[in-house]
């Protein structure tokens, strides 16, 4: 059976960013890569020691999977009148970071965005400072290798690395500009329910028309291994916050694709939730889907929960118990066996959950 891994989380693609010394140049169209890194959900005003073990990795890549500032929470506290200033503020502060500056200026990077770095909780295609946030995220974590990205709305774009044979496919999603309005819960805090439910409007998007299009053509497109990265979850089911399950005719729309296009050489990577966490899920004959969710890089569940050492969440396609201390992903590819090693690592690096996927 063929295994494809979804990495949800969202991020953006780079050309050469050779001209700013701040930040390091992305591989070359034809670097083979088999050593990649990935996380999401950082808070720019906290302490972030977790570069320094995701460094030591010595990754070809990293992949900021969204929420990479907290613009909605600047100064400790809930931002109450928001404008650009305050996205202004959370992208210098992460620009002028003792701890990611280093970071960025050594490890490659791609990026795209979630709710509080596109600049309000769980936001979408109202929020009317999206513009603001692309500017200063481009100018941050530096300008994508799709270079129709900068000029087009959202920020969804994709790489490709390696020759063929070797080839991995970048696909960064914007689940944030374009999508539609959720539907809140009925029943707060209910297990299953806590904030929004499943809404089967076929009005709703959580892409948008063209970049629905646009994705569709990047899987159509050769690659031996396929990253997809969603800020949100993809596969996650068993809760009532922010995911693809809020959609259920949307997801059922990218597995579609997924099938009909032969792209089940794909793994899905994602952040959001504080927690880490792997998923399987078997969408059609002989496709199956792994999706890695990795979150928080220094604003975990723990943080929270001091006085718990379990996460109490289960779902129908969960691999183990969550993770809720501060995490990091990485995948080791090994080319010859054509497998992958996804591992989701402590603060320290040490390794907390690990499956292994065939491609």
């Amino acid at each position: 059976m063929r295994m494809t891994l979804i990495l949800a989380a969202v991020l953006i693609t780079g050309s050469v960013h050779g001209s700013d010394p701040k930040i390091a140049q992305l591989p070359h169209p034809e670097s083979i890569l088999t050593r990649i890194a990935f996380g999401s959900c950082a808070d720019e005003e906290a302490p972030q020691p977790i570069w320094a073990a995701i460094k030591a990795e010595n990754p070809d890549i990293f992949l900021f999977l969204g929420d990479n500032v907290y613009a909605d929470n600047n100064r400790g506290k809930p931002v109450e009148n928001f404008t650009r200033a305050e996205l202004e503020f959370a992208y210098d502060t992460l620009d002028k970071h003792a701890d990611f500056a280093p970071f960025r200026a050594s490890v490659p990077m791609l990026s795209t965005w979630d709710d509080h770095d596109f600049g309000k909780n769980d936001a979408g295609v109202e929020f009317e400072l999206k513009k603001d946030a692309k500017e200063l995220m481009l100018e941050t974590l530096g300008a994508p290798q799709d270079k129709a990205m900068p000029g087009r709305p959202g920020v969804y774009h994709s790489a490709t690395y390696g020759a063929e044979g070797q080839r991995v496919q970048v696909i960064m999603l914007d689940t944030r500009w374009f999508r539609s309005s959720l539907k809140a819960t009925d029943e707060p805090g209910v297990v299953g329910k806590e904030r929004y439910v499943p809404d089967v409007d076929p009005s709703k998007t959580m892409l948008g028309a063209n970049q629905w299009t646009w994705l569709r053509e990047q899987f159509e497109k050769p690659a031996d291994l396929r990253l997809l990265v969603s800020s949100i979850q993809v596969i996650a089911d068993g809760h009532g916050w922010e995911a693809w399950r809020t959609m259920p005719l949307e997801r059922e729309k990218l597995y579609s694709i997924i099938a009909e296009t032969g792209a089940g050489n794909t793994i899905i990577l994602s952040g959001d939730r504080h927690v880490g966490g792997l998923y399987r899920h078997t969408i059609s004959a002989g496709v199956t889907l792994s999706e890695i969710t990795s979150s928080s890089l220094n604003l975990p569940w723990s943080n929270w929960n001091p006085d718990k050492d379990r996460v109490e969440e289960t779902g129908p396609y969960q691999i183990g118990d969550l993770y809720g201390k501060a995490n990091f992903g990485t995948l080791e590819i090994d080319w010859a066996t054509r497998r992958v090693v996804a591992q989701l690592k402590s603060e320290l690096g040490i390794t907390a959950r690990s499956i292994n996927v065939t491609f």
